[in-house]
């Protein structure tokens, strides 16, 4: 089944499994973003990663992990909300032709000056926790060796990623060795603990990206940890979301005031607003603009008329 997030855990409780695969919310959020092929991929392969680190929130919030270009691609980012929320999108340069076998670095770090950007956003509504934001150059020729270099050297996690994406699915799997809790040797980094997250990290290895999108979750498992004793997890769904909505663009005609949208519609004959993180677009004629400041107007009599 796609579109959810599976979690294991080695039964010595030293090493973390999870893996993610999604195809009906990454092709929701492809429907109306037309990216290049490489380009696509690097977006599918940060959704995935998102999903993956996103997981282990101990908070109510998102985490939004940013690459930032100096290439043809200013922009790629990626929010995902601890109960599994995403949206994603690319800002590509105008003017840059994206070649097909664009890479992370030729695409994004073409004059040495991308970044890598984790930001973590709590729910101002639920917590004090402030928000966070970590900012590293862009090391790595993969999102997954990016990601992997940014948990070992600002979060001192080791982690290891594998990463796939295409039009139909975003994929992923991750490894993640867990600190030692407390008094709880098994937890720590013992010869045992170390042995398991070595005999993981050699079977994970053998992973193709064709079988990250081919196979199911549990089959990726199954192929690559059927001789461990693994403890499983609910799975969690994953949905596409976007908080974009024909009334939200609706207030912005609005803020541009009547005079500049009449003069827009004398150019032509409707108004087409696009969302800037999932592509939808929204059209309105001359009448919707019309209504919309007809039905302010209205509002705002009524509300006066409220007060006597």
């Amino acid at each position: 089944m796609t579109d959810q997030l599976k979690k294991y855990l080695f039964d010595d409780h030293s090493t973390r499994v999870q893996t993610v695969k999604l195809g009906n919310a990454w092709q929701t959020g492809l429907a109306h973003q037309h990216y290049p092929e490489c380009i696509q991929r690097l977006l599918g392969e940060l959704t995935s990663a998102a999903v993956l680190l996103a997981s282990n929130l101990k908070f109510d919030g998102s985490l939004v992990l940013q690459l930032q270009g100096d290439g043809p691609v200013a922009l790629i980012v990626v929010e995902c909300s601890a109960d599994l929320n995403i949206r994603a999108t690319a800002t590509l340069r105008e003017g840059h032709a994206i070649p097909a076998d664009g890479t992370l670095q030729s695409l994004l770090n073409a004059h040495g000056q991308g970044r890598f950007i984790v930001v973590l956003d709590p729910n101002r509504d639920t917590t004090d926790m402030q928000p966070y934001q970590g900012v590293v150059p862009l090391e790595g020729d993969t999102v997954a060796q990016v990601l992997e270099l940014y948990m070992r050297n600002s979060e001192q996690l080791d982690t290891r990623i594998w990463l796939a994406a295409d039009a139909v699915h975003s994929a992923g799997l991750l490894l993640q060795r867990l600190p030692g809790q407390g008094g709880n040797a098994a937890a720590g980094h013992d010869a045992e603990t170390e042995s398991t997250w070595e005999r993981a990290g050699i079977l994970a290895a053998t992973l193709k990206p064709a079988e990250l999108l081919d196979l199911d979750s549990d089959a990726v498992i199954h192929r690559l940890f059927w001789e461990e004793t693994l403890i499983a997890f609910p799975p969690q769904d994953i949905r596409w979301w976007c908080p974009c909505t024909r009334e939200r663009v609706a207030d912005m005609l609005r803020i541009l005031g009547r005079d500049e949208v009449e003069s827009i519609l004398s150019e032509r004959e409707h108004i087409d607003v696009s969302c800037n993180f999932c592509g939808k677009p929204y059209r309105f004629d001359a009448v919707d603009c019309a209504a919309l400041f007809t039905q302010h107007i209205n509002a705002a009599q009524d509300g006066s008329q409220s007060l006597h």
